[in-house]
């Protein structure tokens, strides 16, 4: 569910109400995602957690800082952004089908991106060797961020255990979390489905 922009079952219309999407298998390493609504059905809150309790990220709240190696030469901090809104997402995998559409929306919405005044970063686990073999590929004009230790997405609650086909493996939860000029975390999308993601994004930007 992309954006939760409006949360609408009739039932609960004039109630504040509290929405959480928990993994059927509690066990530590699960993504954990609750959203708090108010009696309009307007989102107010959100944060990512998991079932071990560590803590994660959550709107209202300062956004981890970080360094890392950037495909454009050197390291990248959050605090270079300083009075600027930062959208930070993370995805799986360089040159993959899914994270090839979503850095190319990303890429296509540039100038509307830069009008509402945010810069965009990538960030995954690849080398900087494969960041800047995705970037020239499909000419995307933002930076890729290099986490190869998965420290900072750990921090950011994207580093979680998944399943594919019976399998279980450790990997990046496709994520988008919208950060202020003060360095506060102002939106999380968590679980992105990447058709009409960047429009959400846009669309929550003209509404700070």
């Amino acid at each position: 569910m992309d954006g939760l922009a409006r949360f609408t079952a009739p039932a609960f219309h004039g109630s504040r109400v509290s929405l959480a999407w928990i993994p059927f298998f509690e066990r530590p390493g699960f993504l954990t995602s609750a959203f708090v609504f108010d009696a309009t059905g307007s989102r107010v809150k959100g944060h990512i957690t998991d079932l071990s309790g560590e803590s994660m990220i959550e709107e209202g709240k300062k956004a981890p800082a970080f360094s890392l190696p950037s495909s454009d030469g050197g390291k990248v901090a959050l605090k270079d952004f300083a009075g600027k809104k930062v959208i930070l997402y993370f995805y799986p995998k360089d040159n993959t089908p899914g994270c090839t559409q979503e850095a190319c929306d990303f890429r296509d919405n540039m100038a509307r991106l830069q009008a509402a005044g945010a810069v965009v970063l990538g960030v995954s686990g690849d080398s900087i060797a494969s960041h800047e073999r995705f970037r020239d590929k499909f000419e995307l004009p933002f930076p890729l961020l290099s986490d190869e230790t998965h420290e900072m997405m750990e921090k950011y609650g994207v580093w979680q255990e998944k399943k594919n086909y019976g399998r279980s493996y450790m990997g990046v939860v496709r994520t988008t979390v919208l950060i202020d000029e003060k360095g506060v975390v102002r939106r999380i999308w968590p679980k992105v489905t990447v058709k009409g993601h960047v429009d959400a994004v846009l669309a929550a930007l003209a509404e700070d």
